[in-house]
């Protein structure tokens, strides 16, 4: 029979940088920017010792020095990261079965097997022996229920969810539990009167539809059924743009400070593309006002374009639109056009200084 594991490196940037310095475990570490929490910067990963305190990661890392003073505060080192991923990928493909990798500290593996809890121990044995790194295992017979599954599996264990058992587990469980919905679209489910997975499931689609769309309607409706994606699918992921973000520690509260910032991040960007040797087709630009409002705008180039000074005069002319208030983060994206046999999955990589 087919299955979809889904491997998931357990609190995988803490514990790499618990490899590097023995001494820290146990004890609550915090990884995150340059690693000062009097500094602006966000969690990145928090060991389970410091999520206890509830710190997570996205919180701003004053506010886990707050909950958490004696925390250990690391800075973040991406390619110690890159590295220990490649690893445990590298050791996964040693298996046998399909590889499909989400990210530094996920992947899917697709196989035809009748035990596959025994891969699954299989490959927490494998990686646990190479890199020293334990991971959790969610078994599905699609992706979405792989997984959901490996939240259940946490930390270092094995667990299974089909068809079979959905209703059973997850038919209580508030719709934020589920893959792809997240806190705003489950207050948007709520207003429907929709506040569970098995409401979910048996909500009509015509009132979905009306309040997402036609495609994502759809989609949440079978979300709700734990319908999802077969197919592991190992070709090389190709991005479908690059992003730079930057947030300052000093609010800017000029147009020149903004502009300048912006133009730096442009150039990057463009670096970035250039390396993939695609055609630029739109750019975005990201703003953050003090003290904590987000708003995103993007626009089409005229034509597909590697110049780098038309596509840097792009983003300027996006930055016209910028309300005229202190800014505390900017973040700069340029989306690529696709080769026609790559995988759709957009898991584009934000670099920044965080």
């Amino acid at each position: 029979m087919a299955w979809v594991l889904h491997v998931d490196l357990d609190q995988f940037v803490a514990a790499v940088e618990v490899l590097r310095r023995p001494e820290l475990a146990g004890r609550p570490v915090v990884v995150g920017g340059r690693g000062d929490p009097s500094e602006r910067g966000v969690v990145s990963t928090a060991s389970y010792e410091a999520r206890a305190f509830g710190v997570h990661s996205g919180m701003p890392l004053r506010v886990a020095a707050r909950k958490l003073p004696d925390a250990v505060f690391l800075p973040v080192d991406a390619q110690e990261y890159e590295a220990a991923s490649d690893r445990v990928m590298a050791t996964l493909r040693s298996l046998g079965a399909v590889v499909e990798v989400l990210g530094w500290d996920e992947a899917f593996l697709g196989t035809m097997t009748d035990d596959p809890e025994a891969l699954a121990r299989r490959a927490q044995e494998a990686v646990l022996r190479a890199t020293r790194l334990h991971c959790s295992v969610g078994i599905g017979d699609n992706k979405v229920r792989a997984k959901i599954a490996t939240e259940f599996g946490k930390p270092a264990g094995v667990f299974r969810l089909t068809a079979e058992n959905w209703t059973e587990v997850m038919g209580h469980r508030p719709t934020i539990d589920l893959w792809g919905v997240g806190t705003k679209v489950s207050r948007r489910l709520a207003a429907l009167g929709v506040t569970s997975v098995q409401g979910l499931a048996a909500a009509p689609t015509e009132a979905l539809v009306a309040e997402f769309g036609p495609k994502m309607g759809l989609w949440y409706h079978e979300l709700g059924q734990g319908l999802g994606p077969t197919t592991v699918d190992d070709r090389p992921w190709v991005p479908r743009g690059h992003s730079r973000e930057t947030t300052f520690q000093q609010n800017l509260t000029t147009r020149e400070q903004v502009r300048d910032a912006l133009r730096a991040m442009a150039h990057e960007v463009v670096e970035d593309t250039a390396r993939d040797g695609r055609d630029v087709v739109r750019v975005a630009l990201k703003v953050r006002y003090a003290p904590f409002v987000t708003t995103s705008t993007s626009r089409k180039l005229p034509q597909p374009t590697r110049d780098p000074a038309t596509i840097v005069q792009a983003v300027l002319t996006l930055a016209d639109r910028l309300e005229d208030r202190e800014i505390r983060l900017l973040g700069v994206r340029a989306e690529m056009a696709m080769p026609e046999d790559a995988d759709p999955t957009d898991r584009t990589p934000v670099r920044g200084r965080i």
